[in-house]
């Protein structure tokens, strides 16, 4: 019962960090000194796989699959806004999603089924600067926070809980650094991603993102993405742990104004 609670509750917790979904166009446009800005949105299938904790209880195996997600998913967005001019950059990435379903119990005598909301928002603010700049290659040195906000709401129908309710979940930041880089292959494909390690104990004691992806230049202002990112994280605090990796493809397209 613990465990298809905690499945269901935290299946939306999942969520890219995206800024190489959002860099400029070829990379000999890296040096300019205006600004230039991308919106990319983007999906990742990914399911979830870990150790998960609520309300105090042991943290229960979880193993969910994209699937899953899709079957819950009431509402979600995701999406990298990204400004650059010259070597700096700026970006943020934002992930929302709203999950509900409704549990049955094995019994029936505490509650007769349980209606379950799960709500996750995290972001991803974080600061550039160009260490290689060569006519076809750029790479960049990135840092910055990431913010989480998971919350589990659970109503109780029927038997002796009915109309009751219980909450958990937790808001906490993350400080990340790491790498990201473009290479063009030719005038219209190119190969991107990052890599990244955070938390560092001061609230997660390790945050971890890897991605990487090809790129297609439909024109000068529209790209498309496919590729592949991986990311894990291990927080806990009180009675609510969160030790989890995400992995599965990711498409995109990217903007430029």
């Amino acid at each position: 019962m613990l465990r298809s609670i905690i499945t269901v509750a935290l299946v939306g917790s999942s969520a890219p960090w995206g800024a190489a979904l959002a860099q400029d166009g070829r990379v000999s446009t890296m040096s300019g000194s205006d600004w230039t800005f991308t919106a990319a949105p983007y999906v990742w299938g990914t399911g979830l796989d870990g150790d998960i904790g609520l309300f105090g209880f042991p943290a229960q195996d979880v193993d969910i699959s994209f699937g899953d997600v899709l079957d819950n998913l009431d509402m979600a967005f995701m999406g990298v806004f990204a400004a650059r001019n010259g070597p700096y950059s700026f970006g943020v990435d934002l992930v929302y999603s709203k999950l509900g379903t409704n549990i049955g119990t094995p019994n029936g005598i505490a509650a007769s089924d349980i209606d379950v909301e799960a709500t996750t928002f995290w972001g991803t603010f974080y600061g550039g600067y160009q260490i290689v700049d060569e006519p076809t290659t750029s790479v960049d040195v990135i840092g910055g926070i990431r913010v989480w906000s998971v919350e589990n709401d659970f109503r109780f129908n029927g038997g002796a809980l009915a109309g009751t309710s219980a909450s958990d979940g937790d808001d906490w930041i993350d400080p990340v650094i790491g790498l990201q880089f473009r290479k063009d292959l030719s005038e219209n494909f190119f190969v991107s991603g990052w890599g990244m390690v955070g938390g560092f104990g001061v609230s997660s004691d390790l945050v971890w993102d890897a991605l990487g992806v090809v790129g297609y230049e439909v024109s000068d202002v529209t790209s498309i993405i496919v590729g592949y990112r991986a990311s894990g994280v291990d927080y806990s605090s009180g009675g609510f742990s969160y030790d989890t990796v995400q992995q599965g493809p990711i498409v995109g397209a990217a903007f430029r104004f």
